[in-house]
């Protein structure tokens, strides 16, 4: 299927209202639009194409290749390249600034790519705007929603006026702290689950700005960390030859703590004794810490997703995850492709079919990879930096370099495997990673051993998990 206009079964030129124009939302209209469908997008931010709005928010973010999908269904893929660095592994500090540089596949085309998020929702909705019918509303705050007849109350930023805007069916699109969400959670009419999990650590944005030449400070093609045990700091490029860093820390309760961080001298002290190679590249740090915002980081599940076959929710809406597996921005976009397909399964049987459908689907999914992003959160923190770990990933390259087509570790399973689940890629995963660890830990793939063995070694290993977790669960 293309990504042109086109007309399907359930497009009769009904009204889809779609609240929320970040990056899922804008995605979302974009491809409504070519189906047929009259679309109307708002937003309760202003344009940010005329307004300059971070707000504390990460600025850049990795698109991979589940992302992709989705950009590539809209027909833009060529306009999005233009706004990517590759990056093609990690890039580890330690105290004493030695470097190590981690690929992320051992397949020479498997690599992330560092994007602005302004960028990426401007190309988004500059797209929309080639569409006639596709409006975009902004500085309108939805302040209620009726489920059952799919109608929405928004107040204007600036005059406060009210308006209802009703359509057939209204998407949520509005991110973790959805107002579409909080109808669901709020209504009597049905039950609804919901839980909100936050990590006790936070996060604050920094910079390393480009160099004086205009170049960049350190290796551009990679996503640096300097792992420290219980907190860390990464850095993402930009296109402008900059960095965005983000530091990771307790809130508090801890030896080093944003509690603790209260003074220049304390601020300097610290990224002195935790990241020295990383200091020289912040020129600006003390001013950036103390002005930036610290945000937090939670992971939000609900169920049922949808309400009357009227109203669905989606993206961070519905699953809203913590940022360590760079997969918050893909597993919304891979949302879209999924209810694409699903509109192409079920239309005919009505929105009510396709919305329990779309949910059927995805959940499980996107359950997974949250629970794999908090994974990862301990690993990139942690174990990135235990020689064990190290020697892992290794392994796992050279399997990947030699035999492309019988091994993915892990996080290429999670992020470059895109024809399989979230939840397929962790359980295999998981399994991957004990198996490799316990032969390790068991000193029995040695050296003397071929590449090859090494490899049946660590599938039967996986697979013997993988046989004893089924039984388990069938107990």
């Amino acid at each position: 299927m293309t990504a042109c206009a086109e007309m399907t079964k359930m497009s009769k030129q009904e009204h889809i209202l779609i609240i929320g124009a970040g990056l899922c939302g804008s995605l979302l209209a974009l491809r409504m639009a070519q189906r047929g469908y009259k679309v109307t997008l708002i937003e309760r931010r202003p344009d940010l194409r005329e307004v300059h709005q971070d707000a504390g928010r990460s600025i850049n973010l990795a698109l991979s290749d589940r992302g992709l999908k989705g950009i590539k269904l809209v027909g833009l893929e060529d306009r999005v390249r233009e706004l990517c660095i590759p990056m093609n592994g990690r890039m580890l500090h330690d105290k004493e600034s030695n470097t190590l540089f981690s690929p992320y596949s051992g397949r020479t085309d498997e690599f992330i790519n560092s994007i602005s998020r302004t960028d990426l929702n401007i190309m988004l909705l500059n797209a929309a705007d080639e569409y006639d019918t596709l409006q975009v509303l902004f500085n309108q705050s939805c302040s209620d929603v009726d489920l059952k007849n799919a109608t929405a109350t928004f107040v204007d930023y600036h005059t406060k006026e009210e308006q209802t805007i009703a359509a057939d069916i209204i998407l949520g699109t509005d991110g973790a702290g959805s107002a579409v969400r909080k109808s669901m959670y709020m209504s009597r009419d049905f039950l609804f689950s919901f839980s909100q999990d936050y990590l006790g650590h936070g996060y604050k944005e920094l910079t390393f700005p480009p160099a004086e030449d205009g170049g960049y400070r350190t290796e551009k093609n990679a996503l640096h960390i300097w792992p420290r045990g219980r907190d860390m700091i990464i850095a993402l490029p930009n296109l402008d030859g900059s960095f965005t860093v983000t530091l990771f820390i307790d809130y508090e309760d801890a030896p080093d703590s944003f509690a603790s961080l209260n003074s220049p001298e304390a601020i300097t002290e610290y990224f002195t004794r935790q990241f020295p190679d990383a200091v020289p590249m912040m020129p600006d740090l003390v001013k950036d810490y103390e002005e930036n915002p610290v945000g937090p980081l939670g992971t939000i599940k609900c169920h049922p997703w949808n309400a009357f076959g009227k109203v669905c929710i989606m993206g961070d809406a519905a699953h809203a995850i913590v940022p360590f597996y760079g997969q918050g921005m893909n597993a919304s976009f891979e949302d879209v492709v999924v209810f694409d397909e699903t509109l192409d399964k079920f239309g005919d049987q009505g929105w009510e079919k396709v919305f329990k459908e779309f949910e059927k689907t995805r959940k499980p999914d996107t359950d997974a990879i949250a629970d794999l992003a908090v994974d990862n959160f301990h690993e990139m923190k942690e174990h990135t930096a235990h020689p064990m770990f190290q020697e892992k990933r290794k392994l796992e390259t050279a399997f990947e370099k030699e035999f492309p087509e019988e091994y993915y570790s892990k996080y290429s399973l999670v992020t470059f495997k895109e024809e399989i689940g979230y939840r397929e890629a962790m359980i295999r995963g998981r399994a991957q990673n004990k198996a490799i660890l316990n032969l390790l830990d068991d000193g029995v793939l040695p050296g003397t051993l071929s590449r090859k063995q090494q490899l049946e070694a660590v599938l039967k290993a996986t697979n013997d998990i993988l046989h004893d977790d089924a039984v388990l669960q069938n107990l």
